[in-house]
């Protein structure tokens, strides 16, 4: 293999530890590293997609043994996210490959400078411990298909799960305290990626040797990822979230 192979299973490395430990499929940050390592736009947006699918799920299943998972919000994440995510897969071309890769970082740093200095697991844990059938805000279920539909068209324009935006979105909009929102994103990407998989493969976006190399190192990471969080404090967990987005999302734009 060439340099170029090794970097795409470091990438799948280094997103599959990421996703298991932050809850996330791992394409939004395999992006910019492929774009880095000179894969073409198309191909570093859509290639990592379809290796989130089986990392995404050993990952989930960690959580799912330690009980964290809220069915409910998995149930109309998919259900009201899978129509979505086609219909930004679909408009995906006419958007360009560029003003995606922008927006990916963009959106990373942004999310990253959120989580770093403003952290909000802690008033999170509290009200979910005074509430143990899981916190339910006012207008809850219009707040869960809002986020469901953004966050679906979303990540089909960026050719993503969406894990890297239903984390803060759960933990923002929904109230969720940090390793639910990890549990929830993970099982939610898992599905997610099915769909905005096979409209960029139809579209012809997806290099599957390079969806391969980037699977052989994140499914095996996924698990270690997952496990380390599950055991790790949650106020330190959503610092380190915050630092890893806002580190990436800096490098990223800055090699644009």
């Amino acid at each position: 293999m060439t340099g170029q192979h090794w970097g795409a299973v470091l990438t799948g490395v280094v997103i599959g530890f990421m996703g298991g430990l932050f809850g996330k499929g791992g394409s939004a940050v395999a992006t910019p590293l492929l774009s880095l390592l000179g894969f073409p736009g198309f191909v570093a947006v859509a290639s990592p997609l379809p290796a989130t699918v089986p990392s995404t799920l050993v990952a989930s299943a960690e959580y799912w043994r330690s009980k964290l998972l809220d069915w409910e919000i998995v149930d109309w994440s998919i259900g009201i996210g899978v129509p979505a995510i086609i219909a930004g897969s679909l408009l995906s071309p006419y958007v360009g490959a560029k003003p995606l890769l922008v927006v990916t970082g963009l959106l990373v740093l942004a999310f990253g400078v959120s989580f770093l200095f403003f952290p909000k697991d802690r008033s999170l844990a509290k009200e979910a411990a005074e509430n143990p059938k899981g916190l339910r805000p006012s207008y809850w279920r219009i707040r869960l298909a809002l986020v469901s539909i953004g966050v679906g068209l979303i990540s089909g324009l960026l050719a993503n799960a969406g894990g890297f935006l239903l984390v803060p979105c759960y933990t923002e909009f929904l109230k969720q305290p940090m390793k639910k929102a990890f549990a929830c994103s993970l099982a939610v990407s898992s599905v997610l990626a099915i769909p905005g998989t096979i409209v960029h493969a139809h579209l012809g976006h997806i290099s599957w040797p390079v969806t391969c190399l980037v699977a052989l190192g994140a499914i095996p990471f996924s698990v270690l990822g997952a496990r380390l969080a599950i055991k790790t404090r949650a106020a330190k967990l959503e610092r380190w979230y915050g630092l890893a987005l806002t580190g990436l999302g800096i490098f990223f734009l800055y090699h644009l």
